[in-house]
């Protein structure tokens, strides 16, 4: 099937970038709340992506190592406005946690660490209502019968009994594997091409570059003792070697700044608790540590190289891996595997609404009072997501002061 290129420049690069910045300075609660924050945009309200387009691309970003999260932003962005669509989306939903994480890094001594816990926990509340947002509106239409909601329950018990980032990978490919054998194959209009106009070469070329770098950066590095190509080495590793998000990333950056002295063990965990208070993605803790950093570069200098060497594997793989997937998702017998792969990506996100979401959130009855009155005003009132999200700040404040 030939792809419709059309959509790629029927939005401004500047349209784009301010509809991801909106998100970068409201999606707080994580990943998983981020997913549910970027269905609720462009698949519910701009229609930019059909349900299954958009769980298509989360289900690939799950495989891939990375902040899934931020790779479904650059696919969204890629999609809609090529290369430097994907710029745009990745600096509009990136830059607004980087710059607070740069300055709260540069003006440590002067605040304390636990500033207005109350909004904080009133953030981490609303959380649970935007993901349950999402679980509830991607259950109706991608497990809207007995044997994919089935399905999808299946893998929410596995993944729940056997709490794993392998657990989660396996169990998409289990799924897959049933839908191959459980589904009839559908027929391809029932999925939109996704608007892309790159060729397998130009995949193949950017996949070719990211294992470049993980080959040659740690040589160079051996080779030409440098602080900041040092830097981009030990980044550009912890951003190609992990799975399952921002959390997970935080043991490989403290067994690269820690030991070696660039810095402190103090500052590293004064760092990871503003990180929490932040909206868009976890992986912006680079940017505090390369402004922390006891010798140069550090500072602003420092924060960027960080910043941008954390991320530049999920751009490398975004645009490699998409030509490939496009062209998979329109088999026939892949539509079916994409079937049940896409319930248990339901799946995924009914089993991370309860844990780590719902039990970081939920300690007291007017905890569920307000994610409850959160939900009602997503679903039923429509309320805008960042509104919600304000409103929860607020009500967690007031809460903390009684």
């Amino acid at each position: 099937m030939e792809i419709n290129t059309t959509k790629i420049t029927s939005i401004r690069l500047w349209d784009l970038f301010l509809v991801f910045l909106r998100l970068g300075l409201t999606s707080f609660g994580g990943p998983v709340a981020h997913l549910g924050y970027f269905r609720e945009e462009f698949v519910a309200r701009k229609k930019w992506l059909s349900e299954q387009s958009y769980a298509d691309i989360v289900a690939l970003c799950q495989f891939l190592p990375g902040p899934a999260s931020s790779q479904v932003g650059l696919a969204v962005g890629l999609s809609r406005a090529g290369y430097w669509g994907a710029l745009a989306a990745w600096a509009g939903f990136t830059l607004p946690s980087a710059i607070a994480l740069t300055l709260f890094a540069l003006s440590l001594g002067a605040f304390e660490q636990d500033v207005l816990p109350g909004a904080l926990q009133g953030l981490k509340i609303v959380a649970v209502a935007v993901v349950a947002q999402a679980v509830w509106g991607m259950a109706k239409n991608l497990c809207p019968d007995a044997r994919r909601a089935s399905l999808m329950a299946l893998c929410t018990c596995v993944l729940l009994l056997v709490p794993s980032v392998w657990t989660q990978v396996a169990v998409i490919v289990l799924a897959g594997m049933v839908g191959l054998f459980l589904f009839r194959p559908q027929n391809e209009t029932d999925r939109e091409p996704l608007a892309l106009n790159i060729s397998h070469r130009a995949g193949l070329l950017w996949f070719g570059l990211f294992c470049a770098g993980l080959i040659f950066l740690p040589l160079m590095a051996g080779i030409f003792p440098n602080q900041s190509l040092a830097l981009i080495d030990a980044f550009y590793r912890a951003g190609s070697l992990v799975f399952g998000g921002g959390h997970v990333v935080l043991p490989l950056l403290q067994a690269e700044v820690v030991p070696p002295g660039w810095v402190d063990a103090n500052t590293f965990l004064a760092g990871y608790g503003a990180a929490q208070a932040v909206p868009g993605p976890l992986f912006t803790f680079a940017s505090f540590l390369g402004a922390s950093m006891h010798s140069t570069p550090n500072s602003w200098l420092g924060s960027a190289i960080c910043l941008f060497a954390i991320f530049a594997p999920s751009f490398l793989l975004v645009a490699g891996a998409l030509p490939f997937w496009e062209k998979l998702r329109h088999n026939m017998r892949m539509q079916a595997a994409l079937t049940g792969i896409n319930a248990a990506v339901v799946g995924v996100l009914l089993a991370a609404l309860y844990d780590p979401v719902w039990t970081s959130a939920i300690h007291a009855p007017q905890d569920f009072a307000l994610a409850l009155l959160a939900f009602v005003a997503l679903i039923f009132w429509k309320i805008p997501p960042w509104l919600v999200v304000l409103a929860c700040a607020a009500c967690g404040w007031g809460l903390g002061l009684v």
